[in-house]
């Protein structure tokens, strides 16, 4: 065991397939890369990025686990399997895809599929068999990183701003990386700022919201608003807008602070909806005034991130928030600071955070350590991760 993971070790440049599921469950990410180096010295060269979609009826399923009401320990143990072929799956196609076959791979780090997140208890479970994945494969296999941070008293989340500093850190310009997926967060990196000076954390709601009023709207013919041309067509309720600002406790709790569907329910998308429909509201209006919700808990949280005057000078975006043009138009409205695509600095949007678990996993094969306190609330640095040889 110990000379194979030398032989990994001993490498320069790894090719590593990072993988990811977030909260939106539009399906499992793949990024293959090749990773130069490690820590501060990590460089990183994407050579493909695939999505394996979920179909309906396992984003149906996936969307039971992470309800008390509907879920079941069966139901659990099943998907955990079959979560870890789709990953699989998705490992296989980027690297064939990509001309390469498995034999070249050095290792597959994978985030999988959380189904409930507890911090408040430090409590967390993805899924997404690693054992699955590294049989199936035959690629020593990274995963499960959540629960080491927990352990020494962090939230488990974000993990991404470990990565965040590590890749876009800069002696001249302040940045904030802000992340629109099923949920949104942030992380502020200072202009020439050190690890510990960072801030990271969940700013509440991204497009859960929004993708579970659609699919309530259409009657489940859509499941997201696809470029924002629904919240474009309607008009945004500023006084039903504010009273959803001020009656939600998470937006201004003070960090460190991570959150996920157990709060943004699909209870809570559907009385939003009946709530707007009481009002008056047409479809495309309640999308517009939801949408501008997720982008008024961003802003308002930057605000006050901003408040010590920090110099940040952009604010790049990456997540499927990234194509929907009401959002990305609305924040330039709402921030002051320059808002840009990640794909401004030569980063795809859609493959940052599958990059980002591949460099966890480099750094984990490395024995470093690789969370961010300063973003999780943990006591220390640990090295988070679990690894199953194939």
């Amino acid at each position: 065991m110990i000379e194979f993971l030398s032989a990994i070790h001993s490498k320069n440049k790894k090719l590593i397939v990072g993988l990811m599921s977030g909260t939106s469950l539009d399906g499992v990410d793949a990024a293959l890369v090749e990773i130069e180096g490690y820590g501060k010295q990590t460089k990183v060269n994407l050579l493909g990025f695939e999505t394996v979609a979920f179909t309906e009826n396992e984003k149906n399923e996936i969307l039971q686990l992470c309800n008390p009401e509907t879920s079941s320990v069966d139901k659990i143990c099943h998907m955990n399997v079959e979560l870890g072929k789709k990953f699989s799956a998705a490992a296989l196609h980027v690297i064939s895809k990509a001309g390469k076959k498995p034999g070249d791979i050095d290792l597959i780090s994978s985030h999988g599929q959380t189904i409930y997140h507890m911090p408040q208890v430090g409590a967390t479970l993805q899924i997404g068999e690693l054992a699955v994945i590294s049989a199936n494969t035959g690629c020593v296999t990274v995963g499960d990183f959540r629960p080491n941070d927990m352990a020494v008293g962090g939230q488990g989340a974000p993990l991404v701003p470990f990565v965040d500093y590590l890749l876009f850190h800069h002696r001249s310009i302040g940045r904030i990386l802000l992340n629109v997926g099923g949920m949104s967060n942030i992380t502020v990196i200072p202009t020439n700022s050190k690890e510990e000076n960072i801030l990271a954390f969940d700013t509440g709601p991204g497009n859960v919201l929004i993708d579970a009023i659609v699919t309530i709207g259409t009657n489940g013919n859509e499941s997201f608003d696809s470029g924002g041309k629904y919240a474009q067509m309607g008009t945004v309720d500023t006084q039903w807008l504010q009273k959803l600002v001020d009656s939600d406790s998470f937006v201004h709790e003070a960090p460190p602070k991570s959150t996920g569907r157990e709060y943004y329910t699909s209870d809570v998308a559907r009385n939003l909806w009946l709530e707007g429909r009481a009002r008056g509201l047409s479809f495309e209006s309640i999308i517009a005034t939801v949408t501008q919700f997720t982008v008024e808990t961003i802003a308002l949280n930057i605000e006050q991130c901003l408040k010590n005057e920090v110099d940040i000078s952009e604010v790049l975006v990456g997540g499927g928030g990234v194509h929907n043009t009401f959002i990305m138009n609305a924040l330039q409205k709402r921030l002051k600071q320059n808002v840009l695509s990640m794909e401004a600095i030569n980063v795809s949007s859609d493959a940052k955070e599958a990059v980002a678990f591949a460099i966890l996993g480099n750094e984990f094969i490395h024995g470093n350590t690789n969370n961010l306190p300063s973003a999780t609330g943990a006591k220390r640095k640990t090295m988070m991760g679990k690894l199953v040889l194939p």
